[in-house]
Parts: structure tokens; C-alpha cells; sequence
């Protein structure tokens, strides 16, 4: 037996080699069992597993340790050596290749540990993926990571909650994604998993109903882990959130909490046109309908790139703004930094060097396809400073000449098919993207990227177009529980109502008034479709203004949790079992959440008046029907006609006096 400086012992015997990290700094003791031959890791707390890789297969793909190389794939089979110094085991793996050899490190410490290798040798060509293997069911439900890939029509109209209820099958999640991902999962049993890279990974989670949970890096033959060993599912949040950084400040100002954003997607997609644009405005005024920026979307200029107003459909853009402003409401417009082939700005660009450029030809420009131009687009580079000043002076141009307060980035800023400058990553892309933003106030929206590390900006976080139907809504819950519990605390579903297949597939009245009450249970709101518009009737437009009157009410709540997330990175919404982790129930629920540590929200997600809700430990106030409900508790067929919201006051807090105010409860 020897013991580590940090008092782990590890313990050799014939078949295994045993790993027990003592409590400390307020982790569990844990251990970690590596089993040689045939190779497996599994972790373990108070004797019982939480995490294990698979096993050695007749498949490499699904073995514990796995990598591609020419255009085979192999696996680690067995331990052929091992030592332990300074507080780090080292494994020699033998591979179904000869020609490869994988030196393999675990290196614990308080409540985690990593787990880090490389593959060497001189096999069948260079290692092109390394990836690792986990049996799900080792560690109950997973959560995390952020939007999700599935065949079922994910992200757009499905998210799996928990992950392993579902069949997650990303091929290209990172950095320049233009989904919202963190490489970082989280699980029932109190275990966690952050890969710590900068390269595209391909993550598969019960893909094909296989029970397994496959994380690929690729691009590289060194594959850099940690692994998490905690008592609670909230406790590795919290290691992770050390890891990945917290908010640095919010970049959203106080009134963005209170009232929606407003944009034209849903009710127009590109067709959108000045007087268009405008009865859409003047109809959210005239009905009090709440909110503090609208937003051009997609449409408002002549060429992708050029970016002035397309005349035919915006005439006289200066009177537009100033009739907006004179209606109450900042002006936003949809902006991206990809510039299509035959515009005049892509002319002057490739002539200055400010595109990327592309790989198989230094000369030439990067052209990158994309949904407004199939010929392609140049990417301005943002890490040329006289690149980013010019792109900078357009924006500052469009702000000063056009009044406008902000802008929605869209599109993804860096193209792995493009060729990075000397020295940068495709993360240094996005931390440049985040840098850039940060001059040019966004109303409320954040970017469409994110990766580890991206928390420390304080952007608001969205999830991505929806469908308009009950199962994109359903969805949108699940995402944005999944973006908030991976450290972006100021979350907000994407167009309450849905914009995908806009204008020409609309929610309907009950999907779009249950959505709105779901969203005023959330720390921000982002609106499209109206409800003064004419396809609907006037309790729609009343129901719909109640909902963001309630938001208005709960404001002061949400921003005290707002700004608490600023020194913590504790998350506004989050699981019941967040806070509840002995509530078993809460672990498969994604239609109900804690917004804050003080009220649960329950909304209604499907076509009818009644729901299950699942009320956990210690007594709440039930707002509809003013009585104390003792939990924990299920009360089963709650009733919540249209106009209702179920919705809880948990007694006894430090905030249950404000919110029994804010909800009119008579306190």
C-alpha cells in the first residue's frame, strides 16, 4: 500500500489497482477501480458505483477507451504496466493495434479527479479521434452539455430530460458551433464529466437506444478529462462553475428583466417591411402589451453583407426609428459578420485581407455556404484589429445614423473549414467574439455560442428556433434548464411561441398563451409572435399581457437572484433537485423548476387544464388556491384553466414576504 502526499491510497492487487481519495474540503470520499484486464474504470462512493466505463467489447467504438487512426478505430484492451508518484497513477494500455501504445494518467484530488491520455505508436497512420465509453445506467440520469442534436427533430423541436431518456447524437459539438454547448455532464448519482478541450467533439448519448455515453475529441491523439465524485448533483454544478468561471458582471441592464424583447422573426421571417414592421409595433403599443426593445430580423437589408435598409421595403428607415422610439421601445437590428460573394462589402473586405482565409489556399478567401447564400460567404476575421475596427465602424455607423440601440448576432463567428491566424484557436475565436459583442448592447439576447469559459461574460443565454407546436414548447423548457444548469444563469426560451417554419406556421392561441406563462417564470423573456395580431381573439392579447404583467411583478425577485449570480454562479432557474436532491421525482421533471430558492413554477406544457405537480420537502404556498401544501407531495390533476399558472411560495425564506406581495396574495 502506498500512500500520496494528498493522502489517496492506492492499493494493488492481481486483477485490480484501487484508488481511495479521502473526504475533504467538504467532498466525499470516493474510489476509483481500475480493473486490467480487460480494461475498465469505475467510480465509487459509500461503496456504491457512480460512474463506470464500459467494458472491453467486440466493438472498439464501444469500448472504455477508444481512437481512430487511417480509417479504422481501436481500442485500449488491457493494463500492461502501472506506477504511482506524486500523487498520479500512470497506466501502459495495450491496444488491438500493436503499432499504438496509450499512456493513461488518474490523478485525484477533493472531489474529482483526472483522468488524461495519449495515444502513441506508428500504426496505421496519424490519430485522428480519441474518445472515451460510459454504461449511463452506472450513473442514474445524465443532464447538461446544452442543446442537443437528436433524430426525433432535436434541437429544434426536441430535447431529452434527462439526456438519457432520449438519443443525443451531436457530430460537431465546440467552440464555433452555432448551438449553445458546454463539454460538461452531470448525473443523478451525484457524478459529473467535463472534457476539457477546444476541438470538435462527436457526443452520442443513448444513440440508438445503446445505453452508452460516448465522448469523442477530435482532431487530436490526447484526450484530457475530469471526472467528478460529489454528494449531490448541485455539488458538481459547483465544481464545474470553479472550473468554467462565473458571470463577471451582467451585461443586461435592470429594466431588460422586466420586460420583454420584441422581434419581427415569427411574425414576418425575411418578408418583413417598413409598414409591416411598424403596425406590428404600433399593435404592441396600443394594447399595453409590455416590453422594451423591438427587433428587425433577418430582411432589413438589400445584400448579405452590404448592410444598409433594402429601400424597396424600408423607405425612410430614420422615421421608422424615431415613430418606434416615440412608441416607447429601443430599436434593434439582426446582424451577422458573414458577408455573401458580390457585394460590395465582400469586394472591399477580400481587397484589405479581413476575410479568413481558406486552408487549401492562403490566397484565397474562406467561402463558406451557408442558409442566405449557397455561393458562399467571407467571415470577417475578427483577430485582424483593422478587420475588427472596420466591421466596428459599420455597426457604430448603423447605431448613430438609424438610431439604433443594439443588435442580434446571428451566424457563428469562425468556420473550421476556415484557416485560423498563426497562434489561434478556435476558442480564442469565440472569446474574441464575446470581447467584440461587449461594445454593442444586444437587449437582452447574449450570443449564439458558448463553450467553457464563455460564463464569465454575463450574456444573456437562449436556446435556438422552435417549432410552434406543444412538443417544441416542451422542448424550449428542457433547454433552457439545460443552458442554466451548465453555468449560464440569465436564461430565456427563443420567440415564446416558436418562429420556426414563421410566419406561415403560427401557434396556436393555447400554445402561445402557455408558453408566455411558462416564460414569466424565467429570469428573461424574448418575444415574436403577437398576440394582437389578427388570427387571434381579445382574451389572447388579455392572457398574453397578464403573463408579462406577472413577470413585471416578479422582477425585483428575479433581479435579487441576478445579481446574487454575479458573485456565485448559482443558477435562477434550475431542477427541483438542485436544491432537493432527496426528491426522486424531480429528477425526470423538465416542466418544473425553481426560480430561485423561493418559488417553483409548474406551467401547463400540454393541451389541457390539469397537471401532475410535484411539491418537494418543507410547506408552500399554493397561489391559486391560497392554502399551505405540506411536502414533500404530488398533487395529481392540479387544475390551471388558460388564465392560470400554478405556482409555489416556499415558506419561511428570506424572500417569501416579497414574493407573496409581488403575486397578490394579500401579504
Amino acid at each position: 500500500m502506498a500512500t500520496a502526499p494528498d493522502s489517496a491510497q492506492v492499493t494493488q492487487a492481481t486483477d485490480t489497482i484501487t484508488i481511495t481519495e479521502p473526504a475533504q474540503q467538504g467532498s466525499p470520499a470516493y474510489t476509483i477501480t481500475v480493473h486490467k484486464d480487460p480494461f475498465q474504470i469505475t467510480a465509487s462512493r459509500g461503496g456504491r458505483t457512480v460512474l463506470a466505463t464500459t467494458t472491453r467489447s467486440s466493438s472498439a467504438s464501444s469500448s472504455p477507451v477508444t481512437f481512430t487512426a487511417g480509417d479504422s478505430t481501436y481500442a485500449a484492451t488491457r493494463v500492461t504496466g502501472s506506477r504511482w508518484t506524486q500523487g498520479k497513477l500512470t497506466l501502459s494500455l495495450a491496444t488491438t493495434d500493436p503499432g499504438y501504445h496509450v499512456t493513461y494518467n488518474l490523478t485525484p484530488q477533493a472531489g474529482q479527479y483526472r483522468d488524461a491520455w495519449t495515444v502513441t505508436g506508428d500504426g496505421a497512420g496519424p490519430v485522428s479521434a480519441v474518445g472515451e465509453n460510459y454504461v449511463l445506467s452506472s450513473a442514474g440520469h445524465w443532464y447538461g452539455q446544452g442543446l442537443t442534436t437528436t433524430p426525433q427533430g432535436g434541437p429544434i423541436t426536441d430535447q431529452p430530460w434527462p439526456l438519457d431518456a432520449g438519443d443525443v447524437d451531436n457530430q460537431a459539438m465546440g467552440p464555433s458551433s452555432h448551438d449553445r454547448n458546454n463539454p460538461f455532464w452531470y448525473t443523478s448519482s451525484a457524478a459529473g464529466l467535463w472534457v476539457d478541450t477546444n476541438n470538435d467533439m462527436n457526443v452520442q448519448i443513448n444513440h440508438g437506444q445503446s445505453g452508452l455515453g460516448s465522448f469523442t475529441v477530435t482532431g487530436t491523439n490526447t484526450y484530457d478529462s475530469t471526472v467528478f465524485v460529489e454528494s449531490t448533483p448541485r455539488s458538481v454544478y459547483d465544481d464545474y462553475v470553479a472550473i468554467a468561471g462565473t458571470p463577471q458582471t451582467i451585461d443586461d441592464p435592470d429594466d431588460y428583466f422586466r420586460t420583454p424583447t420584441w422581434n419581427s422573426w415569427a411574425e414576418f421571417g425575411t418578408g418583413v417591411t417598413q409598414d409591416g414592421f411598424l403596425t406590428y409595433v404600433r399593435q404592441l403599443a396600443s394594447h399595453h402589451i409590455p416590453g422594451h426593445a423591438v427587433q428587425i430580423d433577418d430582411g432589413w437589408n438589400g445584400n448579405y453583407g452590404d448592410y444598409t435598409f433594402d429601400s424597396d421595403k424600408f423607405p425612410d428607415p430614420k422615421a421608422m426609428s424615431a415613430e418606434v422610439h416615440k412608441l416607447g421601445f429601443d430599436l434593434g437590428l439582426w446582424m451577422t459578420m458573414w458577408i455573401n460573394k458580390g457585394t460590395k462589402n465582400y469586394d472591399y473586405a477580400k481587397d484589405h485581407g479581413f476575410f479568413f482565409k481558406s486552408k487549401s489556399n492562403p490566397d484565397d478567401v474562406c467561402l463558406v455556404p451557408w442558409w442566405n447564400g449557397e455561393q458562399g460567404a467571407g467571415i470577417v476575421d475578427l483577430a485582424n484589429p483593422e478587420a475588427r475596427a472596420w466591421f466596428s465602424g459599420i455597426m457604430h455607423d448603423l447605431m448613430s445614423t438609424y438610431d439604433v440601440q443594439g443588435f442580434k448576432f446571428d451566424t457563428r463567428f469562425y468556420d473550421p473549414s476556415c484557416e485560423p491566424d498563426p497562434g489561434y484557436t478556435t476558442r480564442d475565436y469565440l472569446e474574441l467574439a464575446h470581447e467584440f459583442a461587449n461594445d454593442f448592447d444586444m437587449e437582452g439576447l447574449g450570443l449564439t455560442a458558448a463553450w467553457t469559459g464563455t460564463q464569465r461574460y454575463g450574456y444573456a443565454m437562449r436556446d435556438n428556433d422552435k417549432g410552434t407546436d406543444w412538443h417544441s414548447y416542451q422542448a424550449a423548457l428542457a433547454q433552457v434548464l439545460s443552458l442554466s444548469t451548465v453555468g449560464y444563469p440569465f436564461v430565456e426560451t427563443d420567440m415564446i411561441g416558436g418562429s420556426s417554419g414563421a410566419p406561415e406556421d403560427p401557434p396556436t392561441k393555447q400554445v402561445l398563451i402557455r408558453w408566455a406563462q411558462a416564460a414569466a417564470l424565467m429570469p428573461l423573456e424574448y418575444a415574436s409572435t403577437s398576440p394582437a395580431n389578427a388570427r387571434y381573439d381579445q382574451e389572447t392579447i388579455d392572457l398574453y399581457r397578464a403573463a408579462m404583467t406577472l413577470h413585471e411583478r416578479l422582477a425585483p425577485y428575479i433581479l435579487e437572484q441576478a445579481h446574487a449570480a454575479v458573485k456565485t454562479g448559482d443558477p435562477i432557474m434550475k431542477p427541483i433537485f438542485f436544491d432537493f436532491h432527496e426528491d426522486k421525482a424531480s429528477y425526470t421533471l423538465s416542466n418544473e423548476w425553481l426560480l430561485g430558492d423561493s418559488l417553483l413554477a409548474a406551467p401547463v406544457d400540454s393541451d389541457t387544464t390539469a397537471r401532475d405537480v410535484d411539491v418537494p420537502a418543507g410547506q408552500w404556498y399554493d397561489v391559486l388556491h391560497h392554502r399551505t401544501v405540506h411536502g414533500p407531495t404530488t398533487l395529481r390533476a392540479y387544475g390551471a384553466d388558460l388564465a392560470q399558472v400554478p405556482m409555489f411560495v416556499r415558506l419561511g425564506t428570506s424572500d417569501t414576504r416579497m414574493l407573496m406581495k409581488a403575486l397578490h396574495t394579500g401579504a
